[in-house]
């Protein structure tokens, strides 16, 4: 009773002290609209109401202030006919000289036309023979960086055999398949299993990385908006996969991107504290990182997911089959997988370093709960009830087929050695370029990615004098640099050796003239990275995404499907 008769005092001294201020503030208000009619008051209070939602949508969007003047700055620009004129002509000799490359030089002809006939088997197969004969770089000999994991003839051979008896399956219809159904859940569960998911762990196969990390970013936002979150966003580092930035676009995500510690190019973990917000639906962090092949803080920015209960993804598409094995392989990790109890998913990709064929992927989550959001279900469509759990509908059950043939076929211990392999031929190489003048090495990788850089030259020369000794590299940027992602290729006796010698020759080249001018993709990547106008880089990369579709000159007289 006491406790209640102070309280009630308190309040009363609190309004005593507050009512005169309420009664000057009261006075004041009535003084400035005396003279004013209600209507007029009215009127004056909705237009300021609609200019201060203005002002807060204006000053409050997804990209700064600074960076929309800059939009509007150039857009404006670019109006005035001389700079329209001259950027519509760079833009078609960009295209020209895309669609050259692609068309070398006039000198391919292409099929425009079903043929009247079909061919027949030799026929076709001596065509295709033809067309093989196209590539340049021969990646066999473990001369690009990526792209090609393994090259194994048997298990080519395997895949092949595989594809061919499940060639017409389609996961769509899983009572069809049941075997195809098999199967998807049987790599999923090995996969959760490497990982270290409970029980409860699930997760789904998807085309490639880039759905895999659709996937995720599409289930956090329909997780935050069941909270109550309108406008999510989600923090990942500036070295993260760019299908997040994908993901941000098609699924309207706000991103904000990250920064990484300029020496050891892992996420700033504090910098990403402090970018939480209540509207924060996913936090984002790399095992490894595709530009430098560095693992990011995944314990730290997990701690982070755990205390303002926020989902964390870990992107493992590029070393998903590595990561896990290295421990047994001889080279301890901090945890990273779902042992963290903040690690809520995980992308892995079956087509690198799994060794499956190409176009397959997982994505995985530590509870089902989770994968319900991952889901999409339409009830009332007049074909059916239509529901997936990824962006596609039909698939390709031979894909899935060969994957599980693939992992089955390679096994833990395949896949462990595999995994000391290509971790010794990182570590050889990362040594040899590390003792080459003239060259450093960003951070410290600890997977298959070596990024490098130079201080004395344009590294990009360096890049494009191995492209004319027939090696195909990584080119990256912010900062310049370029890096050699190993694979089961690079560890074939004499690969690693040919490729220190090929790079130390080429530098000692280049440090003769280190100011030189840099031609080839190093023009390219120089002046795309100065062009303070971005949607401008923007429009030259699609007269390359345009080239992948050419076919040649419009007055071509290639018709009735004849290359000849």
């Amino acid at each position: 009773m006491a406790d209640e008769t102070k309280q009630q005092q308190s309040l009363q001294q609190l309004k005593d002290i507050v009512q005169p201020y309420f009664e000057v503030f009261r006075l004041y208000m009535n003084d400035l609209c005396e003279g004013f009619e209600p209507w007029q008051i009215i009127i004056v209070t909705f237009g300021l109401t609609v200019v201060l939602v203005w002002l807060k949508e204006f000053l409050f969007q997804d990209e700064s202030l600074l960076e929309r003047a800059k939009k509007f700055f150039f857009r404006n620009v670019r109006r005035l006919p001389m700079v329209k004129a001259r950027i519509a002509a760079e833009i078609e000799k960009t295209r020209n000289d895309v669609e050259d490359n692609f068309n070398k030089g006039g000198t391919i002809t292409y099929m425009k036309h079903l043929p009247k006939q079909g061919l027949s088997q030799e026929k076709l197969f001596r065509l295709i023979e033809d067309y093989r004969q196209l590539a340049d770089v021969n990646w066999e000999k473990g001369h690009c960086s990526g792209t090609v994991y393994s090259g194994d003839p048997v298990l080519t051979d395997i895949a092949t055999k595989v594809y061919g008896i499940f060639a017409w399956s389609n996961p769509l219809h899983s009572d069809v398949f049941p075997d195809v159904r098999k199967m998807e859940a049987e790599v999923v569960r090995m996969c959760c299993n490497m990982f270290h998911g409970g029980p409860d762990s699930c997760g789904n196969m998807t085309s490639g990385g880039t759905e895999s990390i659709l996937m995720a970013c599409k289930t956090f936002r329909d997780r935050a908006y069941e909270k109550g979150i309108k406008f999510p966003e989600m923090l990942v580092p500036v070295t993260a996969h760019a299908a997040f930035d994908k993901a941000a676009h098609a699924f309207r995500i706000k991103i904000k991107h990250i920064p990484v510690d300029s020496f050891t190019m892992q996420v700033d973990v504090d910098a990403m504290k402090k970018a939480i917000s209540r509207n924060t639906c996913m936090l984002v962090g790399s095992a490894p990182g595709f530009p430098h092949g560095i693992m990011d803080p995944i314990e730290e920015i997990s701690k982070l997911g755990v205390k303002y209960d926020i989902p964390v993804h870990v992107d493992s598409c590029l070393g998903g089959f590595l990561v896990p094995f290295m421990d047994k392989a001889g080279f301890p990790l901090a945890p990273f997988d779902f042992r963290l109890p903040g690690v809520t998913s995980i992308s892995a990709d079956t087509h690198k370093y799994g060794y499956a064929p190409k176009g397959s992927s997982v994505v995985l989550y530590s509870n089902k709960n989770i994968r319900l959001y991952q889901y999409f279900v339409a009830p009332d469509w007049p074909g059916g009830i239509y529901a997936t759990a990824t962006l596609a509908g039909s698939r390709a059950g031979a894909i899935v087929a060969a994957c599980w043939a693939t992992m089955v076929y390679i096994g833990e211990q395949g896949y462990i050695n595999s995994t000391r392999q290509i971790i010794q031929t990182r570590q050889y190489i990362e040594d040899g370029l590390r003792q080459i003048e003239g060259l450093f090495v960003y951070g410290k990788p600890s997977v298959s990615v070596i990024g490098f850089g130079s201080l004395d030259f344009n590294i990009y020369r360096l890049s494009d004098m191995l492209t004319s000794k027939g090696w195909n590299l990584n080119a990256l940027q912010f900062p310049s640099s370029v890096h050699l992602c190993v694979t089961l290729l690079h560890t074939k006796p004499g690969v690693a050796d040919h490729f220190l010698q090929e790079v130390r020759q080429c530098t000692a080249a280049i440090l003769k003239d280190p100011n030189a001018k840099c031609g080839g993709m190093g023009a390219i990547y120089g002046m795309a990275q100065s062009i303070p106008d971005r949607s401008l880089v923007s429009e030259m990369v699609h007269c390359f995404l345009d080239g992948t579709t050419s076919t040649g000159p419009s007055t071509s007289n290639m018709t009735n499907g004849s290359t000849h």
